[in-house]
């Protein structure tokens, strides 16, 4: 025997016992047969395969765990018959199916190169028949058998390439999966408002048809046909609600609603916000007021105001089923990871949009909602899509977090920043504000972690915040928070102008 081939004997056999002593460890004539059909062996010669007479044969029965995922890694093996399956535990306890090892193919050898504990679970489909080569024996052939290495190292390049090309693809789809989800979480919202609006649409159209029965009873002159005609050609120009901060808003409404009142007018703080909305005040209405008597005076205010609702509902309508096409346009665009046309956007006109959608939620609480909408903003550039989805989350959360009467506040407003070069830049800046019961201090480090709530089972998915957190990093800005009971604010910082 060669030197070479006793210094491998050594290391396979560290007992230094003989193989010709030690006949019940010599490989059968059938076993050499087996393993001249191995790949990474039929190179060798009948005496470097007697090399191996010292491993271990092994055979296990269907169902039987050869290698756990985790464990540590302490063997070689070469698969002379039957098959096994490769799988990975997931966090969640799935077992992925990752390959299946058919007899001739020698695996193992990607742990103990790396020395890392065994990356997946080697489960039997079948009874099989194996050769197990612990740690020492392998590193002896790979030191004394070149091409027997060289086959190992190829094979260990392949796998590591197509785990690669796996994790790649299992990273995808469950980011896919996600965004699936995500985009279930966010068509509740403008699905619930286009519902809401075209019920109410309805109603509108029912008391219409009644005031328009009335109307047909009543008298009316030709100046008092003027007047309304005048009014209802000055509502319908007003194609976008008036934005108003809070404060105007609110006076707004309640002199108007005062003013309507002593003119003895139904349901006239039901009225006065829709009015107001598009700039109808006292002294506009005052011509209405002057040609109309008492009774027919209210049904004149009440058609005008259904009227405008109703305009301003197909709006609803129509901005909500925008969302909807814009949510399924952003996961497409996601899927094939495309960039989108280069955009134009007004941030106030945005986050306005998403209050709309989300004003029905806000009712039914009696949310005090306070705007400061900051003037002047330079417009958004940017070719990312997903904006109003960062709006509607927080605002969503925000709702969620707060009681009854509870108060949420939002402003903008823009500010210069230096970036890490130095050179300045212009930030829009958005702040959404809630006195709600904040978040707990241990939840704080995980909440933009995918699929982590603070909400009560069935309430919330955990999807919202690590949404936000991944758009604002596609608009290269940055999201931050402050909270405690009472006072929890998120700020967003997004770059006017991202190249």
């Amino acid at each position: 025997m060669r030197q070479s081939d006793e210094d491998f004997m050594s290391v396979l056999n560290p007992s230094n016992v003989a193989v010709e002593t030690a006949p019940h460890h010599t490989l059968s004539a059938e076993v050499v047969n087996q393993l001249r059909k191995v790949p990474i062996l039929s190179a060798l010669r009948d005496d470097e395969l007697h090399c191996l007479d010292e491993t271990e044969e092994l055979r296990i029965e269907a169902g039987e765990l050869l290698a756990k995922q985790g464990e540590t890694a302490r063997f070689f093996w070469i698969l002379l018959s039957g098959s096994l399956r490769i799988s990975q535990l997931m966090p969640d306890g799935r077992e992925i199916p990752m390959a299946v090892v058919t007899e001739g193919n020698a695996f193992g050898e990607l742990p103990l190169l790396s020395n890392i504990p065994n990356i997946s679970n080697v489960r039997a489909l079948e009874p099989c028949h194996l050769m197990q080569l612990n740690e020492e024996q392998f590193w002896g052939l790979m030191t004394f058998c070149p091409q027997v290495r060289r086959a190992i190292l190829g094979n260990m390049t392949l796998r590591m390439q197509k785990m690669q090309n796996v994790t790649l693809q299992q990273e995808k789809m469950a980011a896919l999966g996600i965004m699936a989800a995500g985009l279930m979480h966010e068509l509740n919202n403008p699905g619930a408002a286009a519902r809401r609006a075209a019920q109410q649409l309805r109603e509108n159209l029912n008391r219409m048809h009644e005031l328009a029965a009335r109307f047909t009873k009543a008298d009316m002159s030709r100046e008092q046909k003027e007047c309304m005609m005048g009014l209802q050609t000055a509502a319908l120009a007003v194609k976008q609600p008036i934005r108003m901060n809070s404060l105007e808003q609110s006076d707004a409404e309640e002199r108007l609603a005062e003013w309507m009142e002593a003119a003895q007018v139904e349901d006239a703080w039901k009225l006065a916000p829709t009015l107001i909305a598009v700039g109808m005040n006292e002294h506009e209405l005052d011509c209405a007021r002057q040609s109309f008597p008492g009774e027919i005076f209210s049904d004149a205010l009440s058609w005008l105001e259904a009227l405008v609702s109703s305009q301003q509902l197909v709006g609803t309508i129509e901005e909500s089923i925008g969302r909807v096409t814009d949510l399924v346009k952003a996961v497409k665009s996601y899927a094939y990871e495309g960039k989108g046309q280069r955009q134009t956007i007004d941030i106030n006109d945005s986050i306005h949009a998403t209050m709309v959608i989300l004003a029905h939620k806000m009712r039914e609480k009696e949310i005090v909602l306070e705007k400061d909408f900051g003037a002047g903003l330079p417009p958004l550039q940017s070719e990312c899509s997903g904006l109003n989805q960062i709006w509607t989350n927080l605002l969503d959360n925000a709702i969620d977090a707060v009681g009854a009467h509870g108060h949420i506040a939002v402003r903008t407003w823009s500010e210069v920043f230096n970036d890490s070069t130095g050179k300045p830049s212009l930030d829009l800046c958005i702040s959404v504000k809630d006195n709600g019961s904040g978040i707990p201090l241990e939840s704080q480090p995980h909440i933009f972690d995918p699929f982590y709530t603070t909400k009560a089972v069935g309430v919330g998915t955990g999807l919202g915040l690590g949404i936000v957190y991944r758009i604002v990093e596609q608009y290269g800005g940055v999201i931050r928070f402050t909270s405690e009971p009472g006072n929890t604010e998120f700020v967003v910082r997004l770059p006017s102008d991202r190249a």
